[in-house]
């Protein structure tokens, strides 16, 4: 529910000019003029507003329908002696008398006629009370029941009206303030929330006590206008915008002065702090924390409350604080007096500066954010229709379970739902028909006898309307329903009306194209069923760049180091390290490392093979791959080799870190033959080859191919007689990525691989096996500081391909 009057309804006519009010009588106003002028029913002297933000501040009248009206001083002290008993000359008299200038019986005859006939103020000659046309405007409340008349209303809220006293006052809004604190800063949502959701009769019972506390909000507007002395009138309901609304007419508080009217206006906030300690001191007593909720219903209607975009309680404190009755009338002369050949218009100049200038700052403010809560109204409608009949169907679909399930609770909280979808999609077509009749009418009678005008006014509505027609025309997409993963941007609103261009680059908060490669076989995302992925874009660097034989590749200088650990060190002399650092937002960085080491000197056999992925920043990846194999030719006594990867995330948003590190040792009795060397040379031509496309490889299969690369090694070596019948050794040697020599030996013995793998998505911090499939610039959740978490293995590792040259060995 929303409440809508704090304050007084709409005035009807500006101050200066009360003839513009939309109310006609129901005959010519020359024929109905009366000898003796007697005001209407119901009609009620207010007077003129104390503080007013008017140069000539208005005088205030009300008509028996509730419509409040703005009169001139010379009107108002007509209609003031228009008392049934004083004839035309007399009116005139009395006028002048009060008004200080002469006003004669001919003027007032016309003023009658021209003004106070048609607004419905004066009886007509035969004595029946006029009919009145009441102001219709496009964000007025709509569908008004009455539920208590003013005298009801009286006696319903009089006792509340001890409450606005300063003492009381004072300790509900310290105790609100406190119960605010502790709710949201310490005891928190989570299990008020788990309580609820988890009854359905605990989400009823919240939503009962949320609507009753919108009903108590208007007792605190009546309560606030007695306790200043006003009388408050009728409290009812109604429809306001695309929600249920009340209302309480407190007309009656513009006999007040300023501090008056705004206490009236503030008093339903306040009543809203009582709900919310009222409910606080229930909790204590019950434990029940379910009824958090509702101290959190009350906060959300209360600050809704205080916008002053349309006419909740905040315009009416902005209304009566700067005097202006209302705000929605002064828009067109603000913006008219903004042009610099209409600055000085009289029109322009009816407020006080200070006043003028506060109402600028308001329309400035208030219609570029009404226009363009339009104009998302109307590009949205499409996928909100589709939205609110997918959740439609959701609600319905557990609305018939729960009734076979016989929860009535659970049921009655599912056809709420189905209300609270279908209610807003409702209104916003009212809204739009109304919108387009109020302009089409408007237009037509604005061109009356004017054929060029009105043909290019109907015109312009015609292109609307066939915009609108292309822009709702079911497609592919124009009615898919918005999915979670979806950001919601005005760029994404307006998408289906202007599709992104083919050539435009991908940015955050941007659309664009781009290509993701899947391994064959797997199964494709969906809108449905989102996975992650991760655009595949190749680095500066030349591909294949690395580490080899204990060098470091040229590449494009390393980023700064932001990281909460140190950086890794970098590789020993015959060491193989692949280290993907990335801090670029919305980028991907590459580091690979391929190295083939020979070890002959019967030396320690101590190698490590490193890879290291680490990421700070915004929906982006760092993919490190180290590979690396060590050839033990002879004799070694020691063997001990290390295979380190880790991928990090820090303080990284929707980004993913993989590293891979992969290494093979073997040992041969002796050297290869000229026939496995060349085998050799090739095979590791094609893995170098491999190494410098891996950008293009998809994440999933790249362990893969490195593991059949490396069964294909042992089948080479075991395969070489010279390897395996233990001939000459060639003389000891250790290199990075030699060519095998042509030397006999005994049978080769691999010694155990290792492969450690680590992939990070989204800011976890273990190591972990590569993604099932590719990812390509997918969303992913947030991520939060992480820890660096290497994993160490004896013999296997994986690092970024270098490009090594094969050599002969010495010997």
């Amino acid at each position: 529910m929303s409440t809508v009057h704090g304050g007084p309804p709409r005035m009807d006519g500006p101050p200066a000019s009360p003839a513009s009010a939309t109310t006609s009588p129901a005959g010519p106003p020359g024929s109905l003029l009366p000898d003796v002028p007697v005001r209407a029913d119901g009609v009620e002297l207010l007077g003129e507003p104390k503080g007013s933000g008017y140069r000539e501040p208005p005088s205030l009248v009300r008509r028996a329908d509730g419509q409040a009206i703005a009169l001139t001083r010379l009107l108002y002290l007509v209609l003031e002696a228009a008392d049934g008993q004083r004839t035309t000359e007399q009116v005139a008299a009395h006028t002048s008398a009060r008004f200080g200038r002469l006003v004669s019986e001919d003027n007032v005859r016309t003023l009658v006629t021209s003004r106070l006939l048609p607004l419905g103020l004066l009886q007509l000659a035969d004595g029946s009370q006029p009919e009145v046309r009441k102001a219709d405007p496009l964000l007025g409340m709509r569908f008004r029941y009455t539920v208590t008349d003013p005298e009801r209303t009286r006696k319903i809220t009089a006792p509340f009206a001890v409450l606005f006293n300063p003492l009381i006052v004072a300790a509900v809004c310290a105790a609100f303030i406190a119960a605010c604190w502790w709710v949201l800063m310490v005891k928190g949502l989570a299990s008020a929330t788990h309580d609820a959701f988890a009854n359905p009769a605990l989400v009823l019972l919240v939503l009962a006590v949320t609507v009753l506390s919108a009903g108590f909000h208007e007792f605190g507007h009546a309560a606030a206008a007695r306790r200043g002395g006003a009388t408050p009138g009728a409290m009812g309901a109604g429809l306001y915008l695309i929600w249920p609304a009340f209302f309480t007419d407190v007309t009656d508080s513009y006999r007040l002065g300023r501090g008056g009217r705004l206490r009236t206006d503030l008093g339903g906030l306040y009543f809203n702090a009582i709900v919310a300690v009222a409910i606080m001191g229930v909790w204590w007593a019950t434990g029940f924390d379910a009824l958090l909720l509702v101290v959190v219903t009350q906060i959300l209607q209360m600050v809704r409350q205080l916008l002053p975009l349309v006419r909740f309680d905040g315009y009416h404190i902005l209304a009566d604080a700067t005097g202006v009755p209302d705000l929605f009338q002064r828009i067109k002369p603000t913006l008219l007096g903004l042009l610099p050949w209409r600055r000085t218009a009289p029109e322009a100049q009816v407020l006080k500066p200070w006043a003028r200038a506060v109402v600028t700052a308001w329309v400035l403010v208030t219609v570029p954010l009404l226009v363009l809560s339009l104009v998302m109204m109307v590009l949205s409608l499409p996928r909100l229709l589709g939205t609110a009949w997918a959740s439609v169907l959701k609600q319905q679909s557990e609305w018939s379970e729960s009734l076979a399930a016989g929860d009535i609770a659970g049921a009655a909280v599912r056809a709420l739902a189905i209300a609270a979808v279908g209610l807003p999609i409702l209104g916003i077509f009212y809204i739009l028909l109304r919108l387009v009749r109020q302009l089409t009418t408007g237009l037509w009678q604005k061109t009356r006898g004017k054929a060029l005008q009105r043909a290019a006014a109907m015109a312009a509505i015609a292109a609307v309307t066939a915009g609108l027609a292309w822009a709702w025309w079911p497609g592919a997409d124009t009615y898919r329903p918005v999915q979670p993963y979806e950001r919601g941007t005005l760029a994404d609103a307006t998408t289906a009306v202007f599709p992104t261009a083919a050539h435009s680059a991908l940015r955050e908060g941007g659309t664009g194209k781009t290509v993701a490669l899947w391994p064959a076989g797997a199964a494709k995302p969906t809108r449905e069923n989102p996975q992650l992925s991760m655009v595949l874009v190749p680095s500066a660097a030349p591909a294949g760049a690395g580490t080899a034989a204990g060098t470091t590749a040229a590449s494009a200088p390393a980023p700064s180091w932001v990281f909460p650990f140190n950086q890794p060190a970098a590789p020993e002399q015959d060491g193989n390290q692949a280290l993907a650092v990335n801090t670029t937002d919305g980028s991907v960085a590459y580091d690979v490392a391929f190295a083939l080491v020979w070890a002959e000197d019967g030396g320690p056999v101590d190698t490590t093979n490193e890879a290291y992925a680490f990421a700070s920043c915004a929906d982006c990846a760092a993919v490190a791959v180290g590979f690396q194999v060590v050839l033990i030719v002879g004799q070694a006594d020691v063997i001990v080799p290390e295979n380190l990867s880790a991928a990090a995330n820090y303080n990284c948003l929707r980004c993913l870190t993989y590293a891979l590190a992969s290494q093979l040792v073997l040992t041969l009795d002796g050297p290869l033959s000229d026939g496995g060397t060349a085998r050799l040379n090739a095979l590791w031509a094609e893995i170098a080859e491999f190494g410098r496309n891996l950008q293009n490889i998809p994440l999933s299969e790249i362990q893969g191919r490195l593991n059949a690369f490396k069964e294909q090694i042992k089948e080479i070596i075991q395969s070489d007689p010279s390897a395996t019948k233990g001939a000459a050794t060639a003389p000891p040697t250790t290199t990075a990525a030699p060519s095998p020599g042509s030397t006999s030996g005994s049978g080769a013995t691999p010694a155990p691989e290792a492969t450690a793998p680590a992939s990070v998505p989204s800011g976890t911090t273990t190591a972990a096996p590569p993604p099932a499939a590719p990812v390509t610039g997918g969303a992913a959740p947030e991520s939060s500081p992480a820890q660096v978490t290497p994993t160490a293995e004896p013999t296997e590792a994986a690092p970024v391909p270098a490009t090594p040259v094969p050599t002969a060995p010495a010997g």
